[in-house]
């Protein structure tokens, strides 16, 4: 029997893309799903469905799998993350051999990955997190790839995972070795973070257009938009969706209006929380999503509010289009600066432009400011740092201020425009009212306080009550 170059375990939507990707590149393969109840025709149909690749076998039963495989075995898991993982890995590892390679292809929390490449290096087993986004139609024809873990280990798998990845505009391949253990986990955590706050800025510029535009004329403003610096992949789609319709109905109105989630926004902000990034947009993201699941609630609330009804205005488009080029400018930065802090407390010295460039296509967070944050962060550690950015915050701020006070008066939520106006204000505020803050846990915790008219490594603790 020839033995294949590479192995992937997992027959599932990503998993099937993902093999007919790797064996249309020519590399010999080896597939594995579970042999269990609902699962018994998987490998069977799957093979069957695709007998023009020859270079493509299937199995069912693990040792055999194994077996097929040239070593060093470079195995990728495309199953559930969690607890799934681990219950794999603990049947794997009797099988496999010393320097054999696993590569955790899904969205597992990077303290888990972490956690598993020292479990496998005492058994000299190295393991991969891999993050891999781009959906289906990504992993088919060309996915970004973040990968973390050893250097030895990227380059023995590289052979496979560039050439299955998407390409930049001059070629190189949208796959990269981001940093040590978990780094690559964490680094498409943050995507999927970023991806959620984009999301639901598109959601909010549609609530606001529908005011006084129909689908149509939103479908033209976006495809406009598209044509210029605001171009992007779910700008892109989402105009698509717009205009969809079935039969004579838009099928968007027929989509009910509880977004689902599967964890990773909510990963990114506590990662956030837990190393003291304020990454307001992503979080509001997440909670937006949250509050869109209580539907029932929702409605039965909105049938016990007044509302004054009125003459329905047009929006500035114009004003509009900036308030929506400013909040993608801080939710990028946001998003960067928290890579940035990981980067740091975790010591994997993350190279943020090359995250930027893999992020430019295959990706679901692709568009042309992705492209223009990979030349500012070779050159700035934080996106705001460049002068046209803060620039473009400046003269954008003006018009997100009015978009603002036309949500509020059509009771339009905008959580994410709203995060990310606040965001700026404060981070471009001198004087915050912190130092209330601080005197408050003086007074009840005796917390101490640092004074403007002392040296900063002083600290000092009142008697507030006593205002004499």
């Amino acid at each position: 029997m020839n033995k294949s170059f590479f192995g992937v375990i997992g027959l599932g939507v990503m998993g099937k893309s993902l093999s007919l990707n790797i064996a249309e590149k020519g590399f010999s393969l080896s597939v594995y799903n579970r042999n269990e109840a609902g699962e018994e025709e998987i490998v069977k149909n799957f093979i069957d469905d695709n007998r023009g690749f020859r270079n493509i076998q299937g199995y069912s039963n693990l040792p055999e799998f194994v077996k097929s495989l040239e070593q060093p075995r470079k195995i990728l898991l495309m199953i559930k993350a969690g607890k799934t993982i681990d219950s794999v890995i603990d049947q794997l590892i009797p099988l496999l051999d010393k320097n054999d390679i696993l590569i955790d292809g899904g969205n597992s929390h990077y303290l888990d990955t972490k956690r598993r490449v020292d479990f496998l290096s005492e058994k000299a087993i190295q393991f991969i997190g891999c993050g891999i986004s781009g959906g289906e139609e990504g992993a088919r024809k060309g996915p970004s790839i973040m990968l973390g873990g050893s250097k030895l280990s990227y380059q023995v798998v590289a052979p496979v995972l560039e050439a299955i990845a998407a390409k930049d505009t001059f070629d190189k391949p949208c796959c990269a070795y981001v940093g040590p253990d978990g780094a690559g986990h964490f680094v498409k955590m943050v995507h999927n973070g970023m991806e959620y706050a984009e999301m639901q800025l598109l959601a909010e510029v549609y609530s606001l257009l529908s005011i006084s535009k129909n689908k149509e004329e939103i479908a033209t403003i976006f495809t406009s938009w598209n044509q210029g610096d605001l171009s992007s992949y779910l700008l892109e789609i989402t105009t698509d969706i717009v205009q969809k319709k079935e039969g004579d109905q838009y099928l968007l109105d027929l989509v009910l209006d509880a977004a689902g989630n599967k964890g990773t926004g909510s990963w990114s902000s506590k990662a956030a929380f837990d190393l003291g990034v304020p990454s307001t947009m992503m979080s509001t993201a997440v909670f937006a999503r949250y509050i869109s699941s209580f539907k029932e609630k929702r409605t039965d609330f909105s049938k016990r509010v007044t509302i004054k009804k009125q003459r329905k205005q047009a929006i500035d488009i114009h004003a509009l289009k900036n308030a929506y080029r400013f909040a993608r400018l801080v939710n990028h930065y946001q998003g960067f600066d928290l890579i940035g802090r990981a980067s740091e407390v975790y010591n994997w010295d993350l190279n943020l432009a090359e995250i930027a460039r893999i992020w430019t296509q295959g990706c679901i967070i692709k568009s042309k400011l992705m492209i223009k944050a990979i030349g500012i962060l070779r050159e700035k550690s934080e996106l705001i740092n460049d002068q046209s950015c803060f620039q473009a915050l400046m003269t954008c701020e003006e018009d997100i201020v009015s978009i603002l006070k036309f949500a509020l008066e059509y009771r339009v939520t905008t959580s994410c425009l709203h995060a990310s106006y606040d965001y700026w204000v404060a981070i471009t505020t001198e004087n915050l009212p912190a130092n209330l803050i601080q005197a408050q846990r003086d007074y009840f915790g005796a917390h101490t306080y640092q004074r403007i008219d002392a040296p900063k490594d002083q600290f000092f603790h009142s008697n507030w009550s006593n205002s004499g």
